[in-house]
């Protein structure tokens, strides 16, 4: 001590060691206490309420004060040391002067357990032991004389001092309990009721041991084996000792929720390594005794695992997150699940992020979500996930990709036809116990190549890759083959010539059978001329002889055939000298007898019966049987239970729709030889010549669906290659010959446009319907409303161009279209010409006759509510007979001959040209000797016009199956909105 002195008067200035030697003679020092390393007094001084302490070390020869004194040692370390060296040398020491001053009055701090909480009370204790409560603030207490001494408090009393403010006695400051409990922690008088205690500011927490249990790990939280008690909310007693308690939130203020325990099973061991002893080291301690659990590793790299399963030519994925590879954790809803191993990886949760992000905006997936896709859907993906790359990718490309190309090969065995696509490499050929060559199914690889997909599905798991080259050289041919074989896979007789060419190529036998078909194969050069049937009446022209050798060799080969003559080329006649056996003709009602004409005519020696009426009854004895569309409808069963060697459709445009319960009435008969006649085989779409071919020759041009993928979609989008392709393969059983060709006798056909200036009140009415219309009509057909939202405001506009009164609540004596109308028909009369008048509304034929017979012009009518049609049409045709015949154009635009006629008005122009080319050739066919006229009449500036404009566009379709005719397609819903515009 002495030594530690010298050190202090050597560091000390002189003039604050002179303050220290007179504190000490003062007495100012008290409160000695001896720690071992260190003596603890404290100093009384005139200018603090508080009595600084200062703390000596002599071994270390350190010393600390807490009077925030600019000078280091400070007055109150000098008189410390002097005032303790002074008490050595009293107790046998070497030093003279006074030894340290009596301990003064102190504070006793006193908890009392109160309705569960506690209650704090303050007394002053003199040195004599006597004890009085503290009435006051301890401010107005410092420095007071007592019994026995001044009180001179401490920072730790000022502190409490503070904390219960003006409520003062038996103020327990809860609210602040950590900021008491630090403060009694200093003081050396606390008791819990009578009971003498220390405080310490170590709160008390749970514990935690985690064991291993069953097949995971039970993790259990208790409390501090040190409480003793809990003697108030958040406060414990351990041994003598006080404490807070921590974790509240998870224990309870009482620790009444402890126990708890969670069980983890080995698949949450991640969750558990990673999240949850971590989170609770961080608060509480945690004894891991489990010998199971895995450590925690470090930080890894995510990556994305794809689970891939393939069942036929679907593809199903499943992606997830996962660390490791193997994957030793997963990551799902953003927690980390173990999966096994030794260790848990570190996550590394923005390469996470990376990985989901791509994963999401390159493939559309989501780990987790398994996913499914179907068909080219399947191969498309297929294709993008060989793109995408990394490890991922590879895996995916071991699993799908692995095997090398695929090798046709043909299998023709007589009629029967196959392609087989075997994965190169395979089944190693001849070598014992190998595995057979995965295959492609040969209508997948041409459905994936038609659709431009690399890759096709094997059926033994996985996909390859298409072989291009091959399928460029041989794949429509194929295609076309593979569609047209029956289920036994044999190919029928109309697809053999294609299968004979294929052969050639392939340097394979052709086909049995070959030899009788020799005629397609040359595109009929060499036709077998067909013998006439007995009693034959007509002298056929050189063009009908042809036809009906070609009629004749397509039923001696078991093949049907599509008559598609221009309208008024005879083929009836022809139809009629290709007939064998017993055979149904099916036709409009409307012709039904003109057929029982012309059979007693040409083939007087033919029995023939009408199959029709209320009454009819089937004549079996018969040897043509003629009905209609709506006999063949309501009787489908009855005459499908018949069997027929030949079957006749007449316009059998009436199937076009195949759909419809006319087409499946007639694809359901039964009949050697199938006979389809029609004047425009394609009207609207090339899907009608699709039926016509389904009714004749079934298969020649596949299923449906893949007609429209193989032809009619890529023809719509002007793909040569697709229609030429369809040419050559409907040449050999649909034959179409045009008047202007065959027939060049026949005198021309002019066509006219007569353009109508509409009245001023004719326009308003026009004006009011297209403003009423137009707006929303075209705002719905931009939004892909269906084209029949827009067909009844193109209705309302067309007939208002032609006419005020077809408009629902308007009125007019006439229009500008009749005016133009009668004009030429008056010219045309006094000429000496006759005229037939088409529109297709009956109301329009109404608002005409009255201007006719103002005008003193006769006419007869023909629609679908007359009933005489053979007299009506004979009386027209009569020198004497009428100039002018009014025609509905749905009842008069077919099987109708009107050669008396020269002059032909179409009142109302349709978009569909073939239907109006129809009604003209009513006039225009064989027996009319002199030039035909073909009158549109065309309300200026309104809808008329385009629809003249989409006819000249509309003429493309047909040609490019048939190859020449006038053309026709589908009203689309761009061609509305242009005609709306």
């Amino acid at each position: 001590m002495q030594h530690l002195l010298d050190v202090v008067r050597k560091a000390c200035l002189p003039g604050l060691w002179a303050q220290g030697v007179k504190l000490a003679r003062e007495g100012a020092v008290f409160g000695q206490e001896d720690r071992g390393d260190s003596i603890v007094v404290r100093v009384k001084t005139a200018a603090q309420v508080v009595a600084p302490t200062v703390m000596l070390y002599p071994g270390d020869e350190e010393w600390t004060c807490d009077c925030d004194g600019k000078s280091d040692p400070c007055a109150h370390v000098a008189a410390a040391a002097i005032a303790i060296a002074q008490s050595l040398v009293q107790a046998g020491g070497d030093l003279p002067g006074p030894a340290p001053a009596a301990a003064p009055a102190h504070i006793r701090y006193r908890l009392r357990r109160k309705g569960g909480g506690l209650a704090l009370e303050r007394s002053i204790v003199h040195p004599d032991g006597a004890e009085e409560p503290l009435k006051g603030s301890l401010a107005g207490q410092a420095g007071r004389g007592g019994k026995g001494g001044a009180l001179h408090p401490t920072h730790e009393d000022q502190s409490v001092d503070r904390l219960v403010g003006a409520r003062q006695h038996g103020y327990y400051p809860a609210d602040r309990e950590p900021e008491l409990f630090a403060a009694l922690a200093g003081s050396a008088d606390v008791r819990l009721d009578d009971e003498k205690v220390a405080v310490s500011t170590e709160p008390i927490r749970p514990r935690g041991v985690l064991r291993d249990h069953q097949d995971g790990a039970a993790l259990v939280v208790d409390r501090d084996p040190r409480v003793t008690e809990v003697v108030a909310a958040g406060v414990a007693r351990c041994g003598g000792t006080l404490h807070l308690l921590g974790e509240v939130d998870l224990t309870g203020s009482r620790l009444e929720r402890l126990p708890l325990r969670r069980v983890f099973a080995r698949a949450e061991f991640g969750k558990l390594v990673t999240e949850v002893l971590p989170g609770l080291d961080r608060r509480i301690p945690i004894d891991v005794q489990s010998r199971r659990l895995p450590r925690a590793g470090g930080r890894a790299r995510p990556r994305i695992h794809l689970e891939l399963s393939q069942k036929d030519h679907t593809l199903s994925i499943a992606p997830s997150l996962v660390y490791g590879d193997p994957p030793a954790a997963r990551i799902e809803d953003g927690r980390l699940l173990h999966l096994g191993g030794t260790e848990v990886p570190a996550r590394d949760e923005p390469a996470e992020r990376a990985l989901l992000t791509r994963l999401r905006d390159e493939l559309n997936l989501v780990p987790g979500r398994r996913v499914d896709f179907h068909g080219p859907d399947a191969i498309r993906f297929a294709a993008r996930l060989r793109e995408w790359g990394g490890a991922a990718a590879q895996e995916a490309h071991r699993s799908l990709f692995g095997g090398g190309s695929l090798v046709p090969r043909f299998v023709i065995e007589g009629r029967t036809f196959d392609v087989i696509f075997e994965l190169e490499g395979d089944g190693a050929e001849g070598a014992e116990g190998a595995a057979p060559a995965r295959c492609a199914d040969a209508v997948a690889v041409i459905r994936a190549w038609q659709d431009g997909l690399p890759l096709v599905p094997l059926e033994g798991g996985g996909w390859a890759p298409l072989p291009e080259g091959w399928l460029s050289r041989f794949g429509d041919r194929v295609a076309d083959l593979l569609a047209a074989r029956r289920d036994d896979k044999e190919v029928p007789p109309a697809a053999l010539p294609a299968l004979a060419e294929l052969c050639v190529e392939l340097d394979r036998p052709p086909p049995p059978g070959l030899d009788r078909l020799a005629p397609l194969l040359d595109h009929f050069t060499s036709l077998p001329e067909a013998p006439l049937p007995e009693g034959v009446t007509a002298t056929l022209r050189t063009y009908q002889r042809h036809g009906v050798d070609w009629l004749c060799f397509l039923r001696d080969a078991g093949l049907g055939a599509v008559l598609a003559d221009d309208m008024g080329l005879g083929k009836t006649l022809q139809a009629l000298c290709a007939l064998r056996g017993r055979a149904l003709i099916v036709c409009p009602r409307s012709v039904v007898h003109n057929w029982a004409d012309e059979i007693r005519r040409f083939r007087p020696g033919l029995r023939h019966a009408i199959y029709h009426g209320p009454k009819r009854a089937l004549d079996r004895r018969a040897d043509v049987t003629l009905t209609t569309y709506a006999v063949l409808r309501m009787d489908a069963e009855l005459l499908a239970a018949e069997a027929w060697d030949a079957l006749v459709l007449d316009e059998a445009q009436a199937i076009k729709n195949p759909d419809s319960q006319a087409a499946r009435s007639a694809y359901a008969l039964r009949a050697d030889f199938r006979v389809a006649l029609s004047g425009t085989p394609v009207e609207n779409r090339l899907e009608e010549l699709w039926s016509l071919l389904h009714f004749t020759n079934r298969g020649v041009l596949g299923g449906r669906a893949d007609f429209r993928d193989r032809y009619e979609r890529p023809i719509a989008d002007g793909a040569a290659d697709a229609a030429a392709r369809l040419r050559q393969k409907v040449r050999p059983f649909v034959l179409r010959r045009l008047k202007r060709e065959v027939a060049p006798e026949l005198p021309p056909r002019s066509e006219s446009v007569l353009y109508c200036e509409l009245e001023d009140s004719e326009r308003d009415v026009y004006e009011a319907v297209r403003a009423a219309t137009h707006k929303e009509v075209v705002a719905r057909l931009a939004e892909g409303a269906g084209v029949l939202v827009a067909l009844e405001a193109l209705l309302r506009l067309r007939q208002a161009a032609c006419h005020p009164s077809l408009v629902p609540g308007q009125k007019a004596a006439t229009s500008s279209k009749i005016a133009r109308l009668l004009e030429a028909l008056e010219e045309a009369a006094e000429d000496g010409h006759k005229a037939l008048v088409f529109s297709q509304w009956t109301s329009f034929l109404d608002l005409c006759e009255p201007h006719l017979r103002e005008a003193g012009i006769a006419f007869t009518r023909l629609d679908g509510s007359t009933r005489d049609r053979a007299g009506v049409v004979a009386a027209f045709q009569d020198a004497a007979g009428p100039p002018v015949m009014l025609l509905s154009l749905k009842a008069g635009g077919v099987g109708l001959n009107l050669t008396a006629a020269d002059h032909v008005f179409l009142l109302d122009p349709w978009w569909n040209p073939a239907v109006e080319d129809q009604a003209a050739d009513r006039a225009h066919r064989i027996g009319q000797e002199r030039p035909v006229m073909v009158h549109r009449l065309v309300a200026k500036d309104t809808v008329e016009e385009g629809i003249l404009a989409l006819q000249d566009r509309k003429r493309a379709i047909a040609g490019a199956a048939l190859g020449g005719a006038d053309q026709a397609a589908a009203l689309t819903r761009d061609d509305l909105l242009a005609l709306l515009m």
